[in-house]
């Protein structure tokens, strides 16, 4: 009789197997899996994350497979969204970038233009609100939004960025030093290499440094672009990913400390962050900065005990998802 641990691929099988036997594509694959929709399992061999058998066998004896799991991940640009709201492509694009719409995923077209996707379930979700009504129907945007993006407000990066964050963490699961890598790869290196000072466990970050979305080859202007779109770059949000760097990698010291006096192991990953030439000491943990509103990003924050400047129930808006992280 066979054992369990000799036999791993009649238990599991990889991403792209698993994406046609849901009748998925790969993308809506893959954001099945972000969003939680989807189980996924460490591959023992180190190839990445697979799906076990009992997964696919539980999401297609559900009911309504497979319209239902695609519906839940079908994502959509401004004019697709703007209809499904009811609203001009305008004032979409002024909810969208004032934080009241988070983006869930993005590419760049062939001139470069960044195109922002919208989850379609949770716009349905935001105009079936009765207290968002004003924001969709009325002739002119609250005061305070008109304000924000004449000022050239745009929150969608940072709102992408704060989303995305959830998934990788998601994925990392109870691995601390995962966890700890999962926000380090959306920080500028410098800011890596001055919260974590120890090259050994540099090292060991950019061992567990999950992959982001490619965007073009390397080294393209596009894939620079890309690059700048997932770092955090505003001062406050630059602060609370260091804060929350920090933060991890003390549960990671203490769960998993890496040995002193030995040379690290070569990493799989992208190679180790360098030390800045003038680094600056790390503050005390901040508090979280004052982030987009809705969907995930405004209900995290409030179980956290803060209220950020731009809550929507300002306006009477209320979030309209879950926290992802």
């Amino acid at each position: 009789m066979s054992r369990i641990g000799t036999t791993p691929d009649r238990l599991t099988c990889a991403p792209s197997r698993a994406a046609r036997e849901l009748d998925l594509k790969r993308g809506e694959f893959d954001l099945a899996v972000n969003l939680g929709l989807i189980r996924t399992v460490p591959d023992e061999g180190g190839g990445g994350r697979r799906v076990a058998r009992a997964e696919i066998d539980r999401l297609r004896s559900g009911e309504g497979f497979p319209d239902i799991l695609r519906e839940r991940v079908a994502t959509v640009g401004t004019t697709e969204g703007a209809r499904l709201m009811e609203v001009a492509p305008t004032r979409f694009t002024s909810l969208a970038r004032y934080g009241l719409l988070v983006p869930v995923t993005f590419y760049l077209n062939r001139y470069r233009t960044v195109v922002w996707l919208y989850l379609a379930e949770e716009l349905r979700q935001f105009a079936a609100e009765r207290s968002n009504v004003p924001l969709l129907a009325a002739r002119r945007t609250p005061v305070e939004i008109r304000e924000g993006l004449k000022a050239g407000m745009d929150r969608r990066p940072r709102n992408w960025r704060g989303r995305h964050v959830g998934f990788l963490t998601r994925e990392a699961g109870d691995d601390p030093w995962a966890r700890a890598a999962a926000v380090a790869c959306l920080l500028d290196p410098a800011d890596v290499a001055d919260v974590v000072r120890n090259p050994h466990e540099r090292s060991v970050l950019a061992d567990r440094r999950p992959r982001l979305p490619a965007h073009g080859a390397p080294g393209s202007a596009t894939a620079e672009l890309a690059e700048k779109l997932m770092t955090a770059s505003e001062p406050d949000e630059v602060s609370w990913f260091r804060a929350d760097l920090a933060h991890t990698m003390e549960e990671a010291r203490r769960r998993h400390p890496v040995p002193e006096g030995l040379p690290p192991a070569p990493p799989t990953g992208p190679p180790p962050l360098a030390p800045p030439s003038s680094p600056a000491p790390v503050a005390e943990r901040p508090a979280s900065p004052e982030p987009t509103p809705p969907h995930g990003l405004l209900s995290w924050l409030r179980r956290r005990g803060r209220r950020p400047a731009g809550d929507p129930s300002r306006f009477g808006i209320t979030a309209g998802r879950p926290a992802d992280r």
